[in-house]
């Protein structure tokens, strides 16, 4: 079974960095392999709906960041690892949210909704105090 698990929230200040870490696990049990797979970061503040914050295809593509993360935040990934990161810079308190990973197989492009990723990690927590 293909599973998610991100880690590294926590509590910063405004203006602070902090990075998070998705890893998937299950992938060489399934004999499937990381390259084809899209990775996304979205996050959900309370009484909000999830967003979409940040997108990747492991294969190789341009990210997708989502415009109130744009030049702030970077997805990056280390395939040795199976695993992405989010890195968060300037932080705002408007960023407090759990933060969830997801995964999807690749076909084609990268999902940047809710609806374009079946494998969900269980979300960590951002607070960005002012």
């Amino acid at each position: 079974q293909l599973q998610v698990l991100e880690s590294g929230g926590g509590l910063v200040q405004a203006g602070e960095s902090l990075r998070l870490t998705c890893t998937v696990s299950g992938l060489s049990e399934l004999g499937l392999n990381f390259d084809d797979y899209a990775m996304g970061w979205f996050r959900q503040a309370p009484g909000k709906p999830r967003e979409g914050v940040a997108a990747i295809y492991i294969g190789g593509s341009n990210p997708y960041y989502g415009d109130s993360v744009k030049g702030r935040f970077i997805i990056s990934q280390d395939k040795a690892k199976n695993t992405v990161y989010l890195q968060m810079h300037s932080l705002k308190p408007e960023d407090t949210a759990t933060y969830y990973c997801a995964a999807e197989e690749y076909l084609g492009y990268c999902p940047r909704t809710l609806g374009g990723y079946s494998v969900w990690g269980q979300g960590t927590q951002v607070t960005v105090s002012s």
